[in-house]
């Protein structure tokens, strides 16, 4: 019996998430990783970020994609594929690769873009990164809106943690001692 299993890809999310705030890119954590701040323990093996399909933003999200030497997940290797403002405007959904795990660009998830997920998005503190989070609300109605198997099951997941959380009257995110995790009153469910 051979012992020789391929190991897992790196997935490193806190420095991808530093060159994409080093570089002013504007965008919210949604996804697995959004569902592990608010308390999920699914786990997952990529980044996902919507971000703002805005003039000012293709340049800067263009120049970390660089720095982070993203090639196309799932494609040939051989397609070219030139990563700039241009090619970034003109798509919308991008999944990479990257040598610290694998990140996915949307410009719409399920539904939901930027402008709809930023003014309900809460601040993290990521080890001294902060970042803004899917509201639960907005990451269940996504997970909801997608409809895939995993992501239903997930809508059971976080509708739970969100039951749990109201009961006690905490709002935000889960991170202990957080100053969003506080207390709000009367907001709409999923």
């Amino acid at each position: 019996m051979s012992t020789d299993q391929a190991a897992p890809p790196p997935f490193e999310p806190g420095p991808i998430l530093e060159i994409l705030i080093r570089r002013g890119v504007q965008f919210v954590v949604i996804g697995g990783v959004a569902g592990n701040l608010h308390g999920s323990k699914t786990f997952t093996y990529d980044l996902d970020i919507c971000y703002a399909r805005t003039s000012d933003n293709f340049e800067p999200l263009a120049e970390a994609l660089r720095e982070l030497d993203v090639t196309l997940r799932g494609a040939d290797p051989g397609l070219p594929f030139k990563i700039d403002a241009r090619t970034l405007k003109a798509g919308l959904n991008f999944t990479f690769k990257t040598p610290l795990g694998d990140l996915d660009c949307l410009g719409e998830a399920s539904g939901y873009g930027y402008d709809v997920l930023a003014p309900n998005a809460h601040t993290a503190d990521l080890g001294g990164i902060e970042v803004r989070v899917a509201d639960l609300d907005d990451l269940i109605r996504m997970k909801r809106a997608a409809g895939r198997l995993k992501d239903l099951v997930e809508v059971e997941n976080l509708s739970k943690l969100r039951d749990v959380r109201e009961a006690r009257g905490l709002y935000g995110l889960a991170e202990p001692g957080s100053a969003r995790t506080g207390r709000r009153p009367g907001r709409a469910r999923a």
